[in-house]
């Protein structure tokens, strides 16, 4: 399948440290990727596919795409949301993102990463693997 009929979504929510912002207090835009990373891996955890479990399966999975939008700043002290949902499981895994901007009302950034998975020796699998397909795949659907 690589149209998911259910999308799985997780929302981890943060407030903007200083390290992660420029000398003018706004987020240096290469930290929204880290922000997407920690609601990614929320995501995948959900799904039974956190790092070990992936492993353990025989695999990995490597980011071969990542593309951002931005649409609105984060500052210091912000409080942001970021979303993340599984949209494709094959060939390759695709997640999209939300980031809000909670102080402000506002949507910061839209983005997209897409995920590969190798078997345990790197070798690039052209399909992800079945047993992560069913992980990937057997949310229940919504009332």
């Amino acid at each position: 399948m690589s149209e998911l009929t259910v999308r799985p979504s997780v929302s981890v929510e943060c407030k903007v440290p200083f390290f992660d912002c420029d000398p003018l207090f706004v987020v240096w835009h290469g930290r929204y990727f880290e922000y997407m990373a920690r609601a990614r891996a929320e995501l995948m955890a959900s799904l039974d596919l956190d790092v070990p479990q992936v492993r353990a399966l025989g695999y990995r999975m490597y980011i071969t795409d990542a593309r951002c939008r931005y649409m609105f700043p984060m500052h210091y002290g912000d409080d942001i949301r970021v979303t993340a949902q599984l949209i494709r499981s094959t060939p390759l895994i695709k997640v999209a993102y939300d980031l809000r901007n909670v102080t402000h009302d506002r949507r910061t950034a839209r983005a997209s990463t897409t995920l590969a998975t190798t078997d345990a020796a790197g070798v690039f699998l052209n399909d992800t693997p079945l047993p992560i397909r069913e992980r990937l795949e057997r949310m229940e659907p919504e009332p």
